[in-house]
């Protein structure tokens, strides 16, 4: 049987669809605030038998942080997908951070010694890897160096790979996979969904800064050839595309035929933005929309190579960028208009 943590998010929920649709024995994870209808309303972008791939499942109330629910769990599991992860580059949510993505990581790589699981799939990211000078391409060898102005998030996802590497050297074949920003539809009120929210209300400005981009569906596709090859204990980046914030963005704009940005956001104006969105905190409480560390990634040229993934899987490629956006804006338009 597989476990599937983080079964209510975006790369969960694209991953149990394509599990159950292969019709793999599956288990997932939920807690109790976990919207299960947005694994299905993802389910029905793909099938119309939405309810029979989902009941499929075998759904377990639990928590990564909390080892006792976790026990039943891991009953009769062979493989592991560990999706499950809290994301915020925000400062004052280092606490959470470091409880779900360490300590939940080092409960999930415990179950998997005990319970003796033939192998784990661990999805971490490019934020874990380390910095390339002269803007030179970054590669699995690139080592984090916890001496940077590194992000809460970069740190806690950096020390979430430290445990599934605790968990090779005892014993447990892994991969570890390591996505650039991840592109899907479903979730289009946080992560890189809200970038498509934001681009749809009105976007004025942008950056020049540079990342990877993947679309969900490859990562998902690459998540599963490697678990079921013979590649083990090592990791891969999946990056389909290195483009600018301002290509981006204007890739959105063009998807949804309206004007693309056309202002590009300075170092002195992304510092009075990140600004202002703290004093906006302080005073109202609302969430953090931009943050130190934010923007000067907005600014940073990071180019990531998926060179090692592709020579191992010849036969795959990557979905361009251009028909991501395209397949996920008209997927927004159509829920907005629902």
């Amino acid at each position: 049987m597989i476990l599937v943590t983080g079964g209510t998010g975006l790369v969960g929920a694209h991953l149990l669809f394509t599990l159950t649709d292969n019709n793999e024995e599956v288990r997932a994870i939920y807690r109790k605030t976990s919207d299960l209808n947005a694994v299905k309303k993802v389910f029905s972008y793909y099938t119309s038998e939405v309810d029979r791939l989902f009941n499929k499942i075998d759904w377990q109330l639990a928590d990564i942080t909390d080892i006792l629910s976790l026990e039943v769990v891991f009953k009769n599991i062979d493989y592991v997908y560990h999706c499950a992860a809290y994301i915020s580059f925000n400062p004052r949510h280092f606490k959470t951070l470091k409880k779900v993505n360490v300590e939940g990581t080092a409960n999930v790589v415990n179950f998997c010694i005990t319970e003796k699981v033939i192998k784990l799939c661990y999805i971490s990211s490019v934020a874990s890897l380390g910095k390339t000078e002269n803007e030179s391409l970054i590669t699995e060898e690139c080592e984090f160096n916890p001496n940077d102005r590194n992000s809460v998030y970069s740190i806690t996802k950096n020390q979430a790979e430290m445990e599934v590497w605790r968990g090779i050297q005892e014993g447990v074949s892994s991969v570890i996979v390591n996505p650039g920003v991840i592109l899907g539809a479903g979730f289009f009120r946080s992560g890189s969904g809200g970038l498509f929210k934001r681009v749809y209300k009105g976007l004025n400005y942008s950056t020049n800064g540079v990342s990877g981009y993947v679309g969900v569906e490859d990562v998902v596709k690459s998540m599963i050839l490697l678990m079921n090859s013979g590649q083990n204990n090592d990791r891969y980046i999946l990056v389909a595309e290195n483009l600018s914030f301002l290509d981006f963005t204007t890739l959105i704009s063009d998807a949804f035929k309206l004007a693309p940005p056309k202002k590009i956001a300075t170092k002195w104006m992304l510092a009075f933005a990140w600004r202002l969105d703290w004093m906006k905190h302080i005073l109202t409480g609302k969430k953090r929309r931009l943050t130190k560390n934010l923007s000067k990634t907005l600014r940073t040229k990071s180019y990531y190579s998926s060179e090692k993934f592709l020579k191992t899987k010849t036969e795959f490629t990557f979905k361009p960028i251009s028909t991501v956006v395209s397949e996920v804006c008209q997927l927004f338009l159509k829920e907005v208009s629902s």
